[in-house]
């Protein structure tokens, strides 16, 4: 089988491969009690939420190649010993050996289904009978944001370190693909189990939503509520290591509420040569919030300094970016509401393309205005209208349902191989 060679050196370089994961029942297994407990602020309806995300997925497969989280993860199952360490791990972490042996019996493509939708619990004892628990293993509700659990850095890939253990197996999960798919293999950077000197800060974590690669010199890291310092700490210690590590990492500090500002990627992304998408109030706005430049020249990190905003200290890296603003201009309450709903949240398949949720209209109007073509994902798919037409797009999917998870399309998406682009 030929080997898929992960390689992500940019944002927006063109899009050669990508892992999702299509919502299933995981995402019917909450109620309005447990939602929160699920990182959830709302229930979502799954039949119009997989609608809206086989126009985002549809939309990728003509771009370019398309990989399942469930069905890597079964191909991987069928290692024996792929099997053993994961479920190991899950039943350590997730304190419910009773059953490992019962799951190490099941099939593989079963078996993968049950890791992601859950392992319905068995009452066959006082204390199971009597918990209001339905789960021996709880569903995976957040996976369809493929982005946090794992993060193409270059040719390396860094395993989140959740900030809430309701999503620590998806880490787990990756890990296990990426060390063991026959096909889709790449060195993993793991914060559980590299080597160090001390053991890992307990305060360390790190999602996928907060780290964007620059360029091959660059990371652009958000720092708030699911990425700490601790974190970033940790992956400047490990870039010291190495010979290759990029020598700028760009931090910009964000609230830790309202919610929507979970990841730096719900406020700023890379659009094209030229743009960006940015929540105006926090990236170019007078705030408390600090950007800072952290240089590292022969391991050791030999500056570090505030800058007076992202752009600039990207431009001062050589990458200068027109700003477009999520909701627009004109009224700072749809820009509250647009970033909200994921507004500031886009996906570039290609340097100028990209796709993003079509209900952010004020949002949509300013990317138009900025030179972007607007095209439905249904007229792509349809053969109606092409991407490559056209020098920049957005491809646009309902998101009526999706945006309602806390998410948009970059969150959904996990590249692991881009061509290279020189700003």
């Amino acid at each position: 089988m030929k080997k898929f060679q992960l390689n992500v050196t940019s944002e927006i370089g063109k899009l050669n491969g990508v892992i999702v994961h299509t919502p299933g029942i995981e995402v019917e297994n909450m109620t309005p009690e447990n939602a929160e407990k699920a990182l959830y602020s709302d229930i979502l309806n799954l039949s119009i939420a997989q609608k809206e995300y086989a126009q985002f997925k549809g939309a990728l497969q003509k771009i370019t190649n398309v990989f399942e989280v469930k069905d890597l993860l079964s191909e991987t199952l069928k290692s024996h010993e792929a099997k053993e360490v994961l479920l190991e791990k899950i039943c350590c972490e997730e304190k419910c050996f009773e059953i490992i042996e019962d799951l190490k019996s099941i099939p593989s493509e079963e078996l993968a289904v049950q890791l992601l939708q859950g392992v319905p619990i068995q009452r066959d004892n006082l204390t199971k009978y009597l918990t209001e628990d339905r789960f021996a293993l709880r569903p995976l509700h957040n996976f369809l944001f493929t982005r946090d659990a794992s993060m193409s850095m270059w040719d390396n890939v860094l395993i989140g370190k959740m900030a809430s253990k309701v999503r620590e197996r998806e880490s787990f999960i990756m890990d296990t693909i990426f060390q063991y798919h026959p096909t889709i293999q790449a060195k993993t950077i793991n914060p559980l189990t590299e080597k160090r000197k001390f053991p890992l800060d307990p305060r360390v974590s790190i999602e996928g939503g907060d780290v964007q690669i620059g360029a091959e010199d660059l990371l652009v890291i958000g720092c708030g509520s699911r990425t700490t310092t601790q974190g970033i700490d940790f992956i400047i210690e490990t870039l010291k290591q190495r010979k290759d590590a990029p020598k700028h990492i760009i931090v910009q500090e964000l609230p830790h509420t309202p919610e929507s500002f979970i990841h730096l990627d719900m406020v700023f992304t890379f659009l094209a040569e030229d743009k960006c998408m940015v929540y105006e109030p926090l990236i170019l706005g007078r705030n408390k919030y600090q950007t800072i430049h952290i240089e590292i020249d022969n391991g050791k990190v030999k500056k570090i300094e505030t800058e007076e905003n992202l752009l600039k200290a990207l431009a001062k890296r050589g990458i200068e970016l027109d700003p477009v603003q999520c909701g627009g201009t004109a009224d700072r309450w749809t820009m509250e509401r647009e970033q909200w709903h994921s507004g500031a949240n886009f996906f570039s398949f290609a340097p100028g393309k990209v796709i993003g949720y079509a209900r952010n209209v004020h949002t949509i109007e300013e990317m138009n205005k900025h030179g972007f073509e607007v095209i439905t994902a249904l007229d792509f798919i349809a053969g109606k209208k092409e991407v490559n037409d056209y020098k920049k797009v957005v491809v646009t999917i309902e998101g009526s349902e999706l945006a309602r998870g806390g998410g948009g399309a970059r969150c959904m998406s996990m590249p692991i191989q881009r061509e290279s682009f020189n700003w």
